[in-house]
Formats: structure tokens, C-alpha cells, sequence
């Protein structure tokens, strides 16, 4: 199976600025997709979840906080909302870039031998269209964090679809990347781990091809999305056909 280059459909469902929401039974949330700027509010509450769980964990210098209080650099960013109305989790999507410079990832792999390589990809995907997935994180609850790590996985799919691109890239430790990769995600095996955010982790690359993702997925993970894709389509006919009554009775 094969992912069409362009679903007219689906970039028609996703366009724009608008939100989109939807509940995921498999987390048991809420997932918003928004700009930064058309959920301020919603936008604070992911950031301040994220700068919480990385300085638990110690790396907390990893985040751009300048870039993250005013979410400029950011395309489009998912988050998740439990049934007590609290983020437990998202990521966001930096980008598009225009520049090879401006990707994190030529940061992280400074004065590491796999800088260069790292930097032709980038290089070789631009034309096409890149964003770059940051900023991952999820609450510490087990069952649900599990499960929201696998929804989250596919909104590289989801951010690709919306914005048009060809490409969305992340870097992440190894030991996540398995569940990353469920949702068509391919390693970019001939590049060498780098140690950061410190020398605890060994990071390594990835990239999910908008026209080759379908053949890496998991099947449950790909009729998923197909499945979120139908269900935000059918929430932007409903709100249409509300608009279009109203507008009839004016």
C-alpha cells in the first residue's frame, strides 16, 4: 500500500488555521490540533506541561523557551486533554523551514562526525517541504502515557497532510523510537547516534515520507489516521452545513 501524494479530501479537511479536535479512545483524550496562535490559551498550557516534564527529567535545557512562549517558529502544534480537562501531553511542528540552518537537528549533531550527512538530508527534503517534530512529551501516568505516545506518533502524518509538505523529521533517544516509527517513520540508519540533550541519551534520526509513510506503518496505526482524517472531514461538512443555514436564514 502506497500513501497518495495528494488527498484532495483530506488537505481540504485540514487546511487553513482552523482547529480540529476529536476524542481518541485509545488515550482517552481529547486531541487538539491548532496554531499557536488560534489556541493561546490551550498553546500556554502544552508549553508550561512540557518545561514541567523535561526538568523532571533533567533536560529542560533542551527546550527553546524564547521560541516557546510566542510559538512563532511553530506550524502547528497537537495536544492532548484528559476527561478532567488537564494537557497530558503533545509536541509541535517547527517549521516549515526554508533553510537548513534554521532545523534543530544541525544543533544537535554539532562536532559529532554526523553532522554533514545530517545536513544533506535536510538539504535534499527542503524543496519538498520540512517541519521538524519537537518539544514530545507525555504525563507520567503509565497506561495512559503508553497510549497517548502511540496517537502522538501520528501526527507527523496529520502535520504533513495539513500544511501541504513532503516530509516531517524528528530525533529522538533510542530507546523511543520504536514507538515513533509505528506510524511509517523510517530510522535514518547510516547516521550516528549523537549524545544529547547530554551524554545519557544516544539520539538518533527519522523521517516519515508523505508519499511512502503507508508502506512503513503499523496497520493499526494506519487506519487510525485514515480514521482521524474521516472524522475531522466529517466535523468540517457539519460545521459547513451549519454555516450554510444560517447564512440561509439571514
Amino acid at each position: 500500500m502506497t500513501a497518495p501524494q495528494r488527498d484532495v479530501a483530506a488537505r481540504s479537511a485540514l487546511s487553513a488555521d482552523q482547529s480540529h479536535s476529536w476524542w481518541d479512545p485509545g488515550s482517552d483524550c481529547t486531541i487538539v490540533i491548532a496554531t499557536p496562535g488560534s489556541e493561546r490559551e490551550l498553546w500556554h498550557d502544552y508549553v508550561n506541561g512540557a518545561q514541567r516534564n523535561y526538568r523532571k527529567h533533567g533536560v529542560e535545557r533542551a527546550l527553546d523557551m524564547d521560541a516557546l512562549r510566542t510559538g512563532d517558529d511553530t506550524a502547528l502544534f497537537c495536544a492532548g486533554i484528559n476527561q478532567a480537562g488537564v494537557v497530558v501531553g503533545g509536541l509541535r511542528a517547527k517549521g516549515p523551514y526554508q533553510h537548513t540552518d534554521e532545523c534543530h537537528a544541525t544543533v544537535e549533531w554539532a562536532g559529532q562526525p554526523g553532522l554533514s550527512a545530517v545536513r544533506k538530508m535536510i538539504d535534499d527534503r527542503l524543496p519538498f517541504g520540512v517541519v521538524e517534530m519537537k518539544t514530545a512529551w507525555v504525563c507520567d501516568d503509565p497506561d495512559q502515557s503508553r497510549a497517548l505516545t502511540d496517537t502522538l506518533a501520528r501526527m507527523p502524518l496529520h502535520f504533513m497532510t495539513r500544511l501541504d509538505i513532503g516530509f516531517a523529521m524528528a530525533t529522538a533517544a533510542a530507546y523511543v523510537l520504536k514507538r515513533w516509527l509505528s506510524s511509517g517513520g523510517v530510522l535514518a540508519a547510516k547516521i550516528p547516534a549523537t549524545p544529547y540533550p547530554d551524554e545519557r541519551y544516544q539520539t538518533k534520526m527519522m523521517w516519515w515520507d508523505r508519499r511512502t509513510f503507508a508502506n512503513h506503518a503499523e496497520p493499526k496505526q494506519l487506519s487510525a489516521f485514515y480514521g482521524e482524517v474521516q472524522r475531522i472531514s466529517a466535523g468540517l461538512h457539519d460545521v459547513e452545513a451549519v454555516d450554510a443555514s444560517a447564512a440561509a436564514g439571514q
